[in-house]
C-alpha cells in the first residue's frame, strides 16, 4: 500500500494564496477584485499605523477583510533584526493584541517588515503566538516550505504574474500539492497604475476546480493537520487528531480522514 501526501482539502492539488502588507487604502480596491473573482488573501497591517493618512482606519478592518486573513506586520514597521529584543516582543505582542481586539479573533501570522529576518529572529516569534512568517524572497517556484516561519513566496506581482499562473495551470503529472503564493502591497497598483495585471491575473485564477484558494493561516494548519497524522506500523490505520479533515493519496486515490477519526486504509 502506498501511502503519501498529495491532497489539499476536496482531494485538490493546487492551492493559491495572496499576501499583500502595510494596509494602506489601496487594499479597498484590492479587496474588492479579490472578491469579485473568489480570490482569497492574507492581509499583513501594522496596528500603529492605522488612522493615519493615506491607511485605513481601524474602524473598518474587521468588515473590510471579511472572508480574508487579518495578520501582522509589527507595530510600527521597524527592521526587526536591528532593534533590542524587548522592542521585537513589544512590537509584535502588541501588534497582535491590538489587531485581534478589531478583527475579533486570535492573530497568528505575519510578514517581515521590509523582509528583514533571521533565523534567532523566527526563534523568538515562534515564543510569542506567531506561527508563520512571510518573507519577500521569491523562489520561482510551486512548492511549500520546509518552515512556515520563514515562508519564501513563488512571487511578487510584478514579477512574471501572468505567466506563473500559465505554468500554475499545467502541472506534471508527477506534481504534488503545488502552492503558487504571490505577495506584494497594493499602494504598487496604484504607483505603477498597473490595477489591471492583478484584475487579469484574478480573472484567469479564479473558478478553476482543481485549486484551493486559502489564506495563509488556512494553508499552515492544513498543512500541520496533514503532517500531523499518526499512522499505525504497517500503514493501514490513520488516526486524525486535529479539528480539520484533511485528504491522504492511497494507491493513487484520494482518501478523506475527518477531524478526530480513526480510519482502516
Amino acid at each position: 500500500m502506498k501511502v503519501y501526501f498529495a491532497y489539499y482539502p476536496e482531494g485538490k492539488k493546487k492551492a493559491l494564496t495572496m499576501s499583500y502588507d502595510d494596509g494602506q487604502i489601496h487594499d479597498r480596491r484590492l479587496v474588492e477584485i479579490f472578491n469579485k473573482y473568489g480570490i482569497k488573501a492574507t492581509f499583513h497591517l501594522n496596528a500603529g499605523i492605522l488612522d493615519t493618512p493615506g491607511f485605513l482606519t481601524s474602524t473598518e478592518i474587521k468588515d473590510l477583510f471579511q472572508g480574508h486573513e487579518i495578520s501582522a506586520h509589527s507595530l510600527t514597521h521597524p527592521f526587526l533584526t536591528r532593534v533590542p529584543g524587548e522592542v521585537v516582543v513589544h512590537e509584535i505582542l502588541e501588534d497582535r493584541k491590538r489587531l485581534e481586539a478589531l478583527a475579533e479573533y486570535p492573530v497568528r501570522g505575519m510578514s517581515y517588515p521590509f523582509g528583514d529576518y533571521s533565523e534567532e529572529l523566527a526563534k523568538t516569534i515562534s515564543y510569542l503566538g506567531i506561527e508563520y512568517s512571510r518573507t519577500v524572497y521569491s523562489h520561482g517556484s510551486f512548492r511549500l516550505p520546509d518552515n512556515f516561519l520563514i515562508w519564501h513566496p513563488t512571487c511578487h506581482h510584478d514579477d512574471k504574474l501572468l505567466e506563473r499562473c500559465r505554468e500554475f495551470q499545467k502541472p506534471a503529472p508527477w506534481d504534488q500539492m503545488r502552492l503558487f503564493y504571490v505577495w506584494g502591497h497594493s499602494f504598487e497598483f496604484e504607483r505603477n497604475n498597473n490595477w489591471e495585471l492583478i484584475e487579469e491575473f484574478c480573472k484567469m485564477a479564479s473558478d478553476d476546480e482543481s485549486v484551493w484558494y486559502a489564506t495563509n493561516i488556512e494553508i499552515v494548519d492544513y498543512i500541520n493537520a496533514l503532517r500531523n497524522l499518526k499512522f499505525s506500523v504497517d500503514r493501514k490505520m490513520v488516526y486524525n487528531p486535529s479539528a480539520i479533515a484533511v485528504w491522504i493519496g492511497v494507491d493513487g486515490e484520494a482518501v478523506k480522514v475527518e477531524a478526530g477519526e480513526m480510519v482502516t486504509l
